[in-house]
């Protein structure tokens, strides 16, 4: 049997705008068709960040025109949006790169719901900021106006703030395991995928947004995958990283990485998320194994010359 994979893309694998996604996902394909030649199965998530931005953004000053005609569309939706507009630029660019090759293999995108608890802690207290930035007075009259929680990011303005709840259930997961099953490779958990709640048979869209690295995690459990590659912008972990003494991790166990992550080796937002979802992954069952690198460096990362693998 060939090696099952998830591919985990950070946000530097598809641009930040229509042209910069075009151009990214022509690259990002050839890395990930490498793999599909080299035998592995390989399936993606992808991360949203800009597009979802870009999305609410349009759709807000869309509702500024005419609240009545148009109405302020839901975060849930927008998130359904950027999965359908990535995953439609994705799933073209590697079923062309696949077939220059000679591969007649589908490739299929997957509108994802993510099944969250609605008593997670997060709900509580939301931390993740989306959208555009406002200045002070308008975030106040946000508040004052819709209730919704707002947050100083970083010196450039104000942001909304949302949850950022654990992923518990991935909804379409049988559709993926019957494509999988069929050789198909399958592009799903976009963004996160689109938070919902049970409500009886009914499934509602909260205003959340789901760790696109943790949801990934998840896939690779329910899809009993051997790897988990999540891709960063550095090639490798490091401990002391910026600073003269850094050091990057190269074979790590899951030991070794959740005490360097106690010791506040990783940025939270950045690379702390990565790790946790990797040290979640490389526990869950003996034999699986996570590796954090560059998408370039994917390939040789799975040979074991670069990258930060964590086992057991």
């Amino acid at each position: 049997m060939s090696k099952r994979i998830v591919v985990a893309l950070g946000g530097n694998a598809l641009g930040n705008n229509l042209k910069e996604q075009m151009d990214a996902v022509k690259s990002t394909s050839k890395a990930i068709a490498d793999l599909i030649e080299a035998g592995y199965e390989v399936i993606l998530s992808h991360g949203n960040g800009p597009q979802v931005g870009m999305i609410q953004l349009a759709m807000d000053e869309l509702s500024k025109t005419d609240a009545e005609k148009y109405p302020r569309i839901p975060l849930s939706v927008c998130v359904a949006m950027s999965q359908s507009y990535v995953g439609y630029d994705l799933q073209n660019a590697l079923r062309e790169e696949l077939l220059n090759r000679g591969i007649e293999k589908p490739v299929a995108t997957v509108i994802t719901q993510i099944g969250v608890d609605p008593n997670d802690a997060s709900f509580e207290k939301p931390t993740k900021p989306i959208g555009s930035f406002m200045t002070k007075e308008e975030a106040d009259e946000l508040v004052a106006k819709k209730g919704i929680s707002v947050m100083e990011d970083a010196g450039r303005g104000y942001r909304k703030v949302v949850a950022s709840p654990q992923p518990k259930k991935i909804i379409e997961i049988e559709t993926m395991r019957a494509l999988v099953k069929q050789g198909q490779t399958v592009i799903a958990c976009g963004g996160g995928g689109i938070p919902v709640i049970a409500q009886g048979n009914h499934l509602k869209g909260v205003p959340a947004v789901i760790d696109k690295d943790f949801c990934s995690e998840l896939l690779a459990e329910e899809l009993d995958a051997d790897l988990l590659i999540i891709l960063t912008a550095v090639e490798k972990a490091y401990i002391n990283f910026g600073k003269e003494n850094q050091v990057a991790l190269s074979e790590v166990t899951v030991a070794e990485m959740k005490q360097h992550a106690a010791d506040g080796q990783f940025a939270p937002g950045s690379m702390l998320p990565k790790v946790e979802a990797a040290i979640r992954f490389a526990e869950s069952k003996p034999g699986r194994k996570s590796l954090i690198t560059l998408l370039e460096k994917a390939k040789d990362g799975i040979a074991g010359q670069t990258g930060t693998m964590i086992q057991l």
